[in-house]
């Protein structure tokens, strides 16, 4: 990458948000630790500090020396801002009043290059408990609110630059202007850095890298691996050999769908039906962490088998995206494990082999823009998320092959009545969910004892957080009966409407 914008996270929330407000001004930047800086290069055209759940006030917080970026622009936000002033002669202290929420700009130096077209009254996101009551004597004011007098401040004759508000959150209605005014007018970075200059550069680099080595990969029919697999396809065309394996726990008719749609990208797929392997597997395991391991473990066996039948494989192919390469060097570690991921951890080192990851810079939007550029169909750019071990955890309880083929049917009923009432776009991620309990019912004249399916559908922007969604109880009704009608073994359907948190999506 020519040119790039560096973060340093300080264990901000917001930290992830502040990247991709400023990729989507088509300028690339990257988020690092605050104590792993990487080398300041000169296509590090810029810096900014993030916010942070710490004072600067407490001993062993979290502290960079600013020295190291004398020569380039600074953007200090909320602790950020802070830790420059307390570091050149200002002062922190603990706010009277805790100042959380929205706030209006009620002084703006408009000749001050941040803050060029940012309106008086301008509606700003504070989240902070401490307040800069001094700045140093190099310092000039360049914004206030109405309880925060120092909102903003400017280095005199510098660079450097700072705000109490972050920018990144869309209660700042004018945020990504001022970020835009850092980060294009003075850091000066050009704003080239798309979706086609990405394809572009990537390809290069893939041909450069694996030059007429051999790569696998595993699919799943989701976003991530497809795009993944189409630029090394681009790359090294049949040199890559691909592998999508059924494990019995696939969407109705998805194995078939999804091997008919590979190979229609021209790339090199082998199917393998592993359904009775992964079955004898999970046979009476009833916990929900015990499932994903035994599902895990499964697959790496059978990809590893399959992968041996290759000659002279040198290279692993994953789709691993940016949050998940933040999240192995966050400032805090690696989250505490609510469950296990679904992503295949153990397979690099069994196999031995290299790891290429072309979309390890990348957000989960900017994979489905790649993807675009790439010509990838709709129906698997617009795919719905779908955990690794796939119906699995949606079957709470032990899993049979009768279990799975019930859920099966209910969940395709759900998923085309989406598609059909143009649903499917305005929900993130949908599923049904078969429960562990049997309910009375009345079919005709006969008394039923038959199965509970849930029904499950939010609206999210990447998963962290999600709603559930509102969908129209017409269309519910609908749906319901349908189950109900043309599924045998289901008397009873309920809509789930929890959020997250305090839920998860996935119930196991």
């Amino acid at each position: 990458m020519a040119e790039q914008i560096l973060i340093l996270d300080f264990g901000s929330q917001y930290t992830q948000l502040i990247a991709r407000r400023i990729r989507e001004l088509n300028v690339y930047c990257e988020i690092h630790p605050f104590n792993k800086i990487p080398p300041i290069t000169p296509e590090i055209r810029g810096v900014v500090l993030s916010g942070s759940p710490c004072s600067v006030r407490d001993q062993g917080s979290p502290d960079v020396d600013l020295a190291l970026f004398d020569k380039i622009p600074v953007l200090g936000v909320c602790y950020g801002a802070q830790l420059i002033a307390q570091k050149t002669g200002g002062t922190v202290a603990p706010s009277k009043i805790r100042e959380y929420g929205r706030a209006r700009l009620t002084t703006v130096d408009h000749h001050n290059e941040l803050l060029k077209e940012i309106s008086l009254d301008s509606q700003v996101w504070m989240s902070h408990a401490d307040t800069i009551t001094a700045l140093g004597a190099d310092y000039e004011i360049i914004a206030s609110t109405a309880t925060v007098k120092v909102a903003a401040f400017h280095k005199r004759g510098t660079k450097t630059y700072a705000i109490q508000f972050h920018p990144e959150v869309t209660h700042t209605l004018e945020g990504k202007n001022l970020l835009r005014n850092f980060v294009v007018h003075i850091c000066g970075c050009t704003q080239d850095w798309t979706p086609d200059q990405f394809v572009e550069q990537s390809v290069k680099e893939l041909k450069a890298k694996l030059g007429n080595d051999k790569v696998v990969m595993a699919l799943s029919g989701g976003v991530d691996s497809t795009v993944a697999a189409t630029l090394v396809n681009r790359a090294i065309g049949g040199n890559l050999y691909c592998i999508f394996v059924d494990n019995g726990l696939l969407r109705k008719g998805e194995y078939e769908q999804v091997l008919t749609s590979y190979k229609g990208m021209g790339l090199n797929i082998k199917g393998v039906d592993a359904k009775s392997k992964f079955y004898s597997a999970l046979k009476d395991l009833t916990d929900p962490e015990a499932k994903r391991k035994a599902i895990g473990k499964t697959f790496i066996d059978v990809f590893d088998e399959e992968a041996h039948k290759i000659s002279d494989v040198k290279w692993l192919g994953q789709g691993t995206i940016y949050p998940d390469v933040i999240e192995s060097v966050s400032v805090k570690g690696p989250s505490v494990t609510i469950k296990s991921h679904h992503n295949v951890g153990g397979l690099p080192d069994k196999m031995k082999l290299k790891v290429v990851e072309p979309l390890n810079t990348l957000f989960k939007d900017e994979v489905r823009l790649v993807g675009k550029t790439l010509h990838i169909v709709p129906d698997i750019l617009g795919r719905h998320p779908f955990p690794g071990p796939g119906l699995g955890i949606r079957i709470l309880g032990d899993i049979t092959p009768e279990k799975v083929q019930i859920l099966q049917e209910v969940d395709y009923i759900f998923i085309l009545g989406l598609k059909n009432h143009q649903l499917y776009d305005k929900v993130w991620q949908a599923g049904a969910i078969l429960l562990p309990i049997q309910s009375v019912g009345v079919m005709g004249d006969e008394r039923t004892y038959e199965r509970v399916v849930a029904l499950r559908a939010v609206v999210s922007v990447d998963g962290m957080t999600a709603d559930w969604s509102h969908l129209p109880y017409e269309f519910l009704s609908e749906i319901s009966s349908e189950i109900i009608n043309k599924v045998k073994g289901v008397n009873r359907v309920v809509y789930d409407i929890s959020s997250k948190p305090p839920a998860t999506i996935e119930w196991e």
